[in-house]
This record gives structure tokens, sequence and C-alpha cells, in this order.
């Protein structure tokens, strides 16, 4: 799985991309053998005036993965992060979900249960 971390008119320091990076692994390790690619980008939406302000947008693409886009918006950077990567892996874990489901169920019958056996 390969991380991108940039942003968009803000400088990212080495501690924010690191930051976001362990975060990310964290909510999407489980799919990693699904997941390719992961790009995170961070901007400050009002510049210095403050309040919820800044912008997380995390995409994802995958083997069997549409791109997925998750964007989020908090008063600072890792709540922002740490928001936008819980809703990217509850998103990637329900599509590949029906996914499964999807190729569980092709091609079988479902089997009937008789009322009572034996006697």
């Amino acid at each position: 799985m390969r991380i991108e971390v940039s942003g968009n008119g803000v400088t990212v320091t080495q501690d924010l991309r690191a930051y976001a990076a362990r975060r990310l692994r964290f909510a999407l390790g489980r799919f990693s053998s699904r997941v390719t690619r992961v790009r995170v980008r961070v901007a400050d939406v009002n510049g210095p005036r403050g309040g919820i302000d800044v912008r997380c947008r995390i995409q994802v693409w995958g083997a069997g993965i549409d791109e997925l886009v998750v964007t989020f918006l908090a008063v600072d950077y890792p709540t922002a992060i740490n928001e936008a990567a819980d809703r990217i892996g509850r998103m990637v874990a329900r599509q590949l979900a029906r996914v499964s489901d999807r190729h569980r169920g092709r091609g079988r019958r479902p089997r009937r249960l008789s009322e009572e056996s034996g006697s």
C-alpha cells in the first residue's frame, strides 16, 4: 500500500506525514493486500482566520475497489486525519463486503431445511 501525503497551500511537516501514514496503516491495514494506493491532501480552507477550516481529503484505489473519496473538516490536522481515516476504513470494508457477497451468491442455490427430520 503506497501512501502519499501532500498539502494544498500548506507545508506538510515530516511529523504530520508520519502521523497520517501511521493512522492510515491502522485504518486500512487489514486491507493492505487489496488497497494499492492512498492519497491524502490536507488544506487550510480559511487561512489564518481560524475556526473549523482544516480539510483532509483521502482517496483510495485498489483491487476490487472503486475509487473511494472522503473529505472531512475539523479544527486541526490530527482530528481531520483521524476522522477521515476512520471513514475511509469503513467505506473500504463495506465495498469489499459487497464484492464478496456478490461472488458468494453467484451460481449457488439456497438450501432448504426440512421442518423435522427423522421419526
